[in-house]
């Protein structure tokens, strides 16, 4: 299966989380701070990182966007505290792929890890679809690869699963609770996930993200990928 990192300070948390990644077929290595994590990832950079929001040392925060800027196709599913919504968006932010909610449920953690894996090492599509294009964005779908202009940019996973997914239903438009279903596979949860991967996506890909012109907003409604 994969290689797991786990980075978590508490033991009881990091113990059944090892636990059920691991009944899951997975392998893991558990790293108790942030500076730990950032190093044994440059030691050999694993296939996830379940990475906790509070640690000694440098936060969960800081990692992620260390992370982010040093390895962009590391994917990355934070552990963040339920009574803090703020604390998921920042996560999302740094460009965390997933979240799950502490106390939470390691059965749906071990669910949500493996949904990211999957999406990170998607099949390739039909050939028709392989490459899609708008305007100076180009992505290549089996190779994973977003090009602007020629020169490529770095996508979390969820955020080039956003992107394909509109890029694949032009002129269509599609509210929150759809893109979570279809993007995420979510039924339930925090729409504003959508929200902040939206922002963060018109951020990479808009020639001017504060007046979108790729991905629109469709007031009362939701989101639509408009072709040039």
């Amino acid at each position: 299966m994969a290689q797991v990192m786990v980075v978590d300070d508490d033991d009881t948390v990091a113990a059944v989380v090892v636990t059920y990644l691991e009944r899951a077929g997975h392998t893991t290595r558990r790293i108790g701070d942030g500076q730990a994590a950032l190093d044994a990832v440059a030691e050999k950079e694993p296939d996830l990182m379940v990475l906790d929001l509070m640690l000694p040392g440098i936060d969960g925060l800081e990692v992620c966007r260390q992370v982010r800027q040093r390895w962009p196709n590391l994917p990355v599913v934070m552990l963040t505290a339920l009574a803090e919504p703020e604390d998921r968006i920042a996560g999302l932010e740094v460009g965390a792929d997933d979240y799950v909610t502490k106390p939470f449920s390691p059965r749906e953690l071990a669910l949500r890890v493996d949904s990211v894996l999957r999406r990170a090492s998607a099949a390739q599509p039909p050939a028709s679809k392989a490459v899609l294009t708008a305007g100076a964005i180009t992505v290549d779908t089996a190779a994973r690869r977003v090009t602007r202009d020629g020169v490529e940019i770095a996508l979390t996973v969820r955020e080039l699963d956003l992107l394909t997914f509109l890029l694949m239903h032009p002129g269509q438009a599609f509210n929150r609770e759809q893109l979570m279903h279809e993007v995420w596979g979510w039924t339930f949860g925090d729409q504003s996930t959508v929200t902040v991967h939206v922002r963060r996506l018109r951020e990479k890909v808009e020639a001017d993200p504060t007046n979108p012109t790729l991905i629109q907003t469709v007031w009362g409604i939701g989101y639509r990928l408009e072709l040039p």
